[in-house]
């Protein structure tokens, strides 16, 4: 059986300005849109445990149960807030190879993490349906479009750049200070690293620390470290590329 306009949800009918026959009452005030902004000046602000439905009424100066003229539940609230602070991808350079179009994809898209970390801690119920999220899924595999990789090797390559993506902005969100603190702090951890890694039972932590200064001994995980990661998983997917070319 077909899926039809009328079986999507409301989020995405509103989304995709596919939207039936208006609901019975007032006429609406607000755009969705609206609603992202203000939860995500509240996400920005507190993360996203001080977005509620509530909070976001208050801060449009209306109240909690006109919010459902716009969303059915939180989830929906949650689709709307991720479609406005991701916005649209990085245009997909007609010119570049593979591996530039990937590499401008995943920075563009850790970009947007740093900007919203909270978005990590959305909860993922299915995959994007949403335009701008479509957009980003559509050049993350047009990345790989003059490439041998077949469409379910594209998808899959696409999916481990984003999982890497995802898992250094949730480490760099986790171990995150204050940028002021970032030095003392990583001395602190060197000092406290030698005290306790007896070379005996932890040769290869006590061999790193050996290698360095303390003062050199540096666990945030900063651009470079980020590129040498992307540049790993690629050198993988480059793998596959020449195995498919043979």
């Amino acid at each position: 059986m077909s899926e039809t306009a009328e079986d999507l949800p409301r989020v995405l009918q509103q989304l995709w300005g596919l939207e039936g026959p208006a609901r019975p009452g007032p006429k609406p005030t607000f755009h969705i849109s609206d609603l992202a902004r203000a939860a995500i000046r509240l996400a920005d602000a507190g993360g996203l445990g001080a977005v509620s439905m509530s909070k976001v009424a208050a801060e449009l100066g209306r109240t909690t149960m006109s919010l459902y003229r716009y969303v059915d539940s939180k989830d929906d609230l949650y689709v709307v807030m991720l479609e406005e602070a991701f916005g649209p991808p990085a245009p997909v350079d007609p010119g570049a190879d593979w591996r530039e179009r990937i590499t401008t994809w995943a920075v563009t898209f850790r970009e947007a993490i740093r900007r919203h970390p909270w978005a990590l801690q959305v909860p993922v119920f299915e995959p994007p349906l949403s335009p701008l999220q479509l957009e980003w899924m559509e050049n993350g595999l047009r990345a790989f479009e003059d490439t041998p990789l077949t469409p379910q090797d594209s998808l899959s390559a696409m999916l481990l750049v984003n999982i890497y993506v995802r898992g250094v902005g949730a480490l760099t969100m986790d171990m995150a200070t204050k940028d002021e603190d970032a030095g003392e702090a990583n001395l602190t951890y060197a000092r406290r690293l030698k005290l306790l890694a007896d070379p005996e039972r932890f040769p290869a932590i006590a061999g790193n620390l050996a290698a360095r200064p303390t003062s050199d001994f540096d666990v945030d995980y900063d651009a470079d470290d980020f590129s040498f990661g992307l540049d790993t998983v690629l050198d993988g997917i480059q793998a596959l590329i020449t195995r498919r070319t043979a």
